[in-house]
């Protein structure tokens, strides 16, 4: 009898950008594609850089569509009630026009359906992409925002029910996420199993780490910390993180040959033994999760 996988999804966080949460993504699922069924997904979708690191092929490209209402012109009656209605003042009456704002909807098919002359009906409007790639024994899917598109949330989620239809039985399923605690980040990691946050330790990465820690724990998701640009300074986040009972998994020691190899686009793993260690230090961490 076949053993059902356990689907672990973990998102890769942190609470400002540039303390090495995609540098970690990237190296931590190449190297965990060695030993366990991994799938990366980048779900920075205003700005995937994933993909600067992955050098496999293209698999299958889907092209993501939000709907939003469009005005009929013959059928409307001018009654204004759909613009009182929308509560994202996406609908606006300028004297005998309806006009849609489609960077302010959100999709929720209100006005639409309430519109006593079905003068708004839906259409789809594109959102973004979704691309999957293989890499060797590595599976990726970028998810990729149309230029001009404001909302990033809906193409997130979109992209996470591809992932729920079409990757559902991988071991580990490795997000990364936007930086910050903005609507993004919340779509990104409201459906994972376990959290890594990346910080730096300096005033400004402990400031925006406490408020990832905030909103995951809002979010009840359990955490843990791993500390990039390790150095001199680490008692800052090792203080907080203790008064917080927060793990830290492991640190990620300051070298500047990390950020060269970085600004070539290469894989760290391979050539800098100090971040091997400290990803099998998380990996066994991982291994161990319920």
């Amino acid at each position: 009898m076949t053993t059902a996988v356990t689907t672990k999804r973990v998102a890769i966080a942190s609470g400002k950008g540039g303390t090495g949460k995609t540098t970690l993504a990237v190296n931590l699922a190449h190297y965990l594609a060695k030993k366990h069924d991994t799938l990366l997904v980048d779900l920075d979708v205003e700005e995937p850089n994933c993909h600067i690191f992955i050098k496999g092929k293209p698999r299958q490209k889907e092209t993501a569509k939000r709907m939003v209402p469009g005005w009929d012109i013959k059928s409307c009656s001018m009654c204004g009630k759909c613009v009182t209605w929308c509560r994202f003042n996406s609908l606006i009456r300028l004297g005998n026009t309806i006009l849609v704002l489609p960077e302010l909807c959100h999709g929720c098919h209100l006005c639409s359906e309430l519109c006593p002359d079905a003068a708004l009906p839906m259409q789809a409007f594109p959102l973004g992409t979704m691309s999957w790639i293989k890499d060797g024994a590595l599976d990726f899917i970028e998810a990729r925002l149309q230029i001009g598109v404001e909302q990033a949330s809906p193409l997130i989620g979109q992209t996470l029910n591809y992932v729920d239809t079409h990757f559902a039985g991988k071991e580990f399923q490795l997000l990364d996420s936007p930086p910050g605690t903005s609507c993004s980040m919340i779509a990104a990691t409201k459906t994972a199993d376990f959290a890594l946050l990346v910080t730096e330790p300096t005033p400004f990465g402990l400031h925006d780490l406490s408020l990832a820690v905030e909103t995951l724990r809002q979010l009840k998701i359990p955490i843990a910390v791993i500390i990039n640009r390790s150095g001199a300074n680490d008692g800052i986040i090792e203080e907080y993180c203790s008064s917080e009972d927060i793990p830290i998994w492991s640190k990620i020691p300051h070298l500047r040959r990390i950020a060269g190899l970085y600004s070539e686009g290469q894989l760290l793993y391979e050539q800098v033994p100090e971040l091997r260690a400290s990803l099998d230090q998380i990996i066994a961490q991982l291994e161990e999760l319920p």
